[in-house]
């Protein structure tokens, strides 16, 4: 959440900062909300001080053996009013904490402003489009042909956004997880961490998806529980209520999951194969930082997922993603988007987040310097990758004329030394 003290004295400029990202305060609402609390906590402070005073009197009175019948005679009115002012201090509190907890991150100052995808802001670019010979293929097509994906028996299973991956392709999945869990333990310092795949509403609470985003979870009939969305859940909620030494940061989790997302707001888009489904594997990087070494931890963060990207050999661009475009959580995000032949298109892998102490915040996650007070400490999380999609950009940019798929140098030792995926086209 945003810092309730820059919220309650510097309304406006909170206004002005989100209005970047095109969202709306309303200012007039929020100046009364604070109006009713200061009255209601005044009020409250009043009667509970008029409260002890009268008992202190009714006391002393008792103790010198004088009548207290007079004194007495509106204490129960005074209990009511009380009750009355703390209910209504209540009822304000509520509403504050309610309106707090739907406003967005603000953007970090090097945000590119916009509205949307197209004013996204292109950072750099690794690699070089692959150019092939023959029409290239789509996933889809080049999966079926090496018949290890079957969509139809998914839909049989469970429904539309689901597959059913076989053979070579349920082992090249199974390796790409591997291979970037290795990477990110034993060359860029993470611990890897394992997680359950439900959650409750802290946790989601925690890291921003409740209350806003309720529709896109997945909620577990008469359970407390969610499916969780990413590990980004489980794995950042570590930190909740802790109070770190500040010696001990920063700590870095790398985490795979399933995911399990409604895709509420997706309907049409990306129906065909493996792009946008309910159910995918990622493999997530979450950092916990002190203030000052969030800015760095996110470069630092970004380029531990791009070095997955680089090792597989796969081209791809870094999006500095605009104010208008950025998740509700996020001070700052990266997309890292891999380049699909079968679309000709980029697209998004993984997605590098700062959120500066706005989780943090929700979480009351903190860290303390011997002898000074704790302070909340910042969060970062990125994809280390998507592992669906990256199953797609290896498909696509290793695809051979005949419908067979080359494995990437990186992945022959977990493929068991396989170097080649043969078509049954």
């Amino acid at each position: 959440m945003i810092d309730p003290r820059f919220l309650r004295n510097q309304p406006q400029e909170v206004a002005r900062l989100l209005a970047r990202r095109g969202f709306c305060l309303d200012v007039e609402a929020l100046k009364a909300l604070e109006a009713r609390r200061k009255t209601a906590q005044k009020q409250t402070e009043d009667l509970q001080a008029s409260r002890n005073a009268r008992a202190k009197a009714i006391g002393g009175a008792k103790a010198r053996g004088e009548e207290v019948a007079t004194l007495m005679a509106g204490e129960e009115d005074d209990a009511k009013r009380l009750a009355l002012a703390q209910a209504e201090l209540a009822s304000v509190l509520a509403a504050w904490d309610e309106l707090a907890a739907g406003l967005p991150n603000i953007p970090a100052e090097d945000v590119p402003d916009g509205a949307g995808e197209a004013d996204n802001v292109e950072i750099r670019r690794w690699g070089q489009e692959p150019a092939f010979a023959f029409t290239a293929r789509d996933h889809v097509d080049l999966g079926e042909g090496l018949r290890g994906l079957d969509l139809a028996a998914a839909a049989k299973l469970a429904g539309s956004r689901f597959a059913v991956l076989r053979a070579g392709l349920a082992r090249l999945q199974r390796a790409l997880i591997q291979f970037m869990l290795d990477l990110h333990t034993r060359e860029h310092g993470y611990t890897e961490v394992y997680v359950p795949y439900m959650a409750n509403r802290d946790s989601l609470f925690g890291t921003g998806q409740l209350p806003k985003f309720s529709e896109d979870l997945f909620a577990i009939a008469g359970q407390p529980y969610f499916l969780i969305p990413t590990a980004e859940v489980p794995v950042t909620n570590l930190a909740r209520d802790m109070v770190y030494a500040r010696a001990e940061l920063p700590l870095r989790f790398v985490c795979h999951t399933p995911c399990f997302r409604s895709e509420a707001g997706a309907a049409g888009r990306d129906t065909r194969g493996l792009i946008r489904q309910h159910q995918f594997e990622k493999v997530e990087l979450v950092q916990i930082v002190a203030p000052e070494d969030s800015a760095r931890a996110h470069e630092e963060l970004t380029g531990h997922a791009e070095a997955v990207l680089q090792r597989l050999g796969l081209p791809y661009r870094v999006m500095a993603l605009c104010a208008g475009d950025m998740g509700f959580a996020s001070a700052k995000t990266y997309d890292l988007e891999v380049y699909l032949p079968g679309s000709s298109r980029y697209r998004e892998i993984s997605s590098c987040s700062n959120f500066r102490d706005f989780q943090a915040r929700r979480l009351n996650a903190r860290a303390r310097t011997p002898g000074q007070k704790p302070e909340l400490v910042h969060t970062l999380n990125g994809s280390g990758l998507a592992v669906g999609r990256t199953l797609v950009a290896v498909l696509e940019n290793y695809q051979e004329e005949d419908g067979g798929v080359r494995i990437p140098e990186a992945l022959v030792g977990y493929m068991g030394g396989e170097t080649r995926l043969a078509s049954d086209a």
